[in-house]
């Protein structure tokens, strides 16, 4: 450093000032003896003493009373500073009303015309070790908050991404700890009052809180609900928000499960009144088919020449005689059927049902095929039901196809043995299922009454078969079932 050569050299009187003005304590001890030769107005001040009662204490009687600022140890501390120029400690002093006074303290070798010294430079770190204590307890409990708490809280910033997550946050939303977190709607789907939302619109609603739920997808199970607010922090300018979330999941779950069992407890009240329809209906419309199957046959007799009349009669008696037999097997049904001594081939069944399923495919554009087992696949069952069973899974998987891609409109069905049970299978390449279609009662469909599957299902359970549904790995669904084999 440069000294401007023009100013005027201080005076020892100067640095006297100097010192005196500080507000750093200075305390000067004797180099070889230890004891106290000066101290300045600041350390007189913290340790309640003038500089004349300073000079005959020893370190006893200025410090802690604790083993660890024992005079011994204050000694040796100064002869360090002697021996080696300079030494630091914590040490703790007490005043004259008996307050002990935490401080950090270094001691420096001075050389003085008697001879070396050491002084002493401290201050009072009392408020700073409580400032500390604070933090180590915020750090704890934020510590606790982050990782031993049911509680999850996300900080996110005002894109969406989130920026910090509690451990109990990260397998809720499906993340990894350690890893880049991205934004919220990668994990979840946002909702307001139920319904999804965006994250600019909660964001927005944020002002400066608004509820907020999430849904959680995870694969194979049910998705986690949680639910909370969304918080936006004043003090950092509006740049970071809070989520606070509680996992709701079981809640929402059992809401799920109440409505189901009412629908269930609906359906079975519509079951049991479509039974009394089915038998009243059964019983009523068996003589007007039976006598609109007599008019049609007056008519073929006396129409010779008109081939187009003719084949019309013909397809109208066939779709009363199949009319006929649907009722009666309906009233065997409704009346009585646990123990079924009817035996079909499976690929006879399918058989007759494959001229309806073209009707039906062919306005949608769908192409059909037909896989059936080289062998008989005679199964224990009623017939004509069992052939509605085949009727309502294939139009059920031409309508879901009718709104897909042309080229995916492809229905395939198979029939095999599986061991000791029947099988026939309805593949087709549409949307795929979302959930059991029969642990639902009512259909998803804009137009339908909501009972085919239902009714599907007590035909093949009924008959001692299972029925199921299952998505394809290819794309699209698959719905089967499977009937004990005859023996």
């Amino acid at each position: 450093m440069q000294v401007d050569p023009r100013a005027p050299e201080l005076t020892a009187q100067d640095f006297v000032a100097m010192a005196r003005a500080t507000r750093m304590c200075l305390l000067l001890h004797d180099g070889a003896s230890k004891d106290i030769l000066w101290a300045n107005p600041a350390a007189c001040e913290m340790l309640e003493w003038s500089v004349a009662e300073l000079r005959p204490l020893k370190a006893n009687d200025m410090s802690s009373s604790a083993q660890q600022y024992d005079r011994v140890i204050g000694r040796a501390w100064l002869q360090e500073a002697v021996d080696k120029g300079a030494s630091r400690i914590e040490w703790h002093y007490r005043a004259k009303s008996g307050r002990v006074i935490p401080t950090d303290a270094v001691a420096v070798r001075v050389e003085l015309e008697r001879g070396p010294a050491v002084l002493v430079q401290f201050r009072d770190i009392e408020r700073e070790q409580e400032i500390e204590r604070q933090l180590r307890l915020t750090t704890s409990w934020v510590d606790a908050l982050a990782h031993h708490t049911s509680t999850v809280a996300l900080m996110l910033d005002a894109a969406g991404t989130i920026r910090f997550a509690t451990n109990t946050a990260l397998p809720l939303i499906g993340a990894t700890a350690g890893e880049p977190l991205g934004p919220l709607t990668e994990h979840a789907r946002l909702r307001l009052r139920g319904r999804v939302s965006t994250w600019d619109e909660v964001l927005a609603r944020a002002d400066p809180v608004t509820p907020v739920q999430l849904e959680v997808d995870r694969p194979g199970q049910d998705p986690v609900w949680l639910e909370g607010s969304l918080e936006r922090l004043q003090e950092t300018g509006g740049d970071a928000l809070l989520m606070i979330l509680h996992d709701v999941s079981e809640r929402v779950h059992g809401q799920v499960r109440r409505e189901r069992e009412m629908h269930k407890e609906n359906y079975l009240a519509r079951y049991t009144a479509m039974g009394d329809m089915a038998m009243a209906i059964a019983h009523e419309l068996g003589q007007p088919l039976a006598a609109a199957a007599n008019f049609l046959a007056g008519a073929r007799a006396g129409v010779q020449t008109d081939s187009r009349v003719g084949y019309g009669i013909d397809n109208a008696v066939r779709q009363i005689d199949r009319a006929a037999t649907i009722v009666s097997s309906v009233r065997a049904f409704v009346g009585h059927l646990e123990h079924v001594q009817q035996v079909a081939d499976l690929n006879d069944i399918l058989e007759e049902c494959l001229y309806f399923v073209g009707l039906r495919a062919g306005p949608a554009g769908v192409d059909v095929r037909v896989e059936r087992s080289p062998r008989p696949v005679p199964v224990r069952c009623e017939r004509v039901l069992t052939g509605q069973v085949v009727l309502n899974l294939c139009f059920n998987a031409i309508d879901e196809m009718a709104a897909c891609d042309p080229q995916r409109r492809q229905l395939t069905i198979t029939t095999r043995i599986d061991d000791d049970a029947g099988v026939l299978t309805v593949d087709d390449q549409g949307r795929g299922i979302r959930h059991d279609p029969f642990e639902r009662t009512f259909t998803d469909k804009e137009h339908g009454s909501g009972i085919g599957l239902a009714l599907s299902y007590r035909i093949i359970t009924r008959q001692h078969g299972a029925i199921w549904a299952e998505c394809r790995d290819e794309g699209g669904s698959r719905f089967g079932f499977t009937l004990p084999l005859a023996e």
